[in-house]
């Protein structure tokens, strides 16, 4: 009920046809950053106000929180393809997001998702953030749980997901 709940929550936000929906959804499958990310930061900055993003209600602010429901919501229509798991120990940590292919035979990636909220004290922008995400998940051997299960590391897509505010980098 949750997933489906946030499945319709997600695609009205897209306030796109149902057919740039799942061209986001595809583009994510084939690996194409650049749709990826010009229906991400349309979302972003038509939809998202302020202070789901950065701003600091009740003194805090989880902005990845924020990121991490969204793309979940994004991604639970896909559960005939795939277990999606959220915030999972695999190697020596927790990755955010993981999408197993049900099946072996459809040619499905595997997917590995970490989300990285800028720190402009760690890194010197998005791009540096993207890189801190991609990297925890090969440092942190994120990929066993799917190693384990036989896959091989030409069937895993590995995505980090960077936001500073309302801007948003996938890569």
């Amino acid at each position: 009920e949750t997933q489906i709940m946030f499945a319709r929550l997600f695609r009205a936000w897209f306030d796109m046809t149902k057919q740039a929906y799942h061209k986001f959804i595809k583009a994510m499958m084939e690996n194409d950053l650049e749709i990826m990310n010009y229906y991400m930061n349309r979302v972003t900055q038509e939809t998202f106000s302020y202070f789901d993003v950065d701003g600091v209600e009740g003194g805090k602010s989880e902005p990845e929180r924020f990121y991490h429901g969204f793309v979940l919501g994004l991604i639970a229509e896909q559960t005939d393809i795939y277990e999606i798991r959220s915030n999972r120990e695999s190697g020596f940590g927790r990755y955010d997001v993981m999408m197993i292919p049900k099946k072996r035979d459809n040619c499905y990636p595997a997917v590995i998702i970490e989300f990285k909220v800028h720190n402009a004290i760690k890194e010197a922008n998005l791009e540096a953030s993207v890189k801190a995400a991609r990297k925890q998940i090969e440092e942190k051997n994120y990929d066993a749980e799917l190693f384990a299960r036989g896959f091989c590391k030409e069937e895993i897509l590995h995505y980090g997901f960077a936001f500073e505010g309302k801007k948003v980098l996938i890569g």
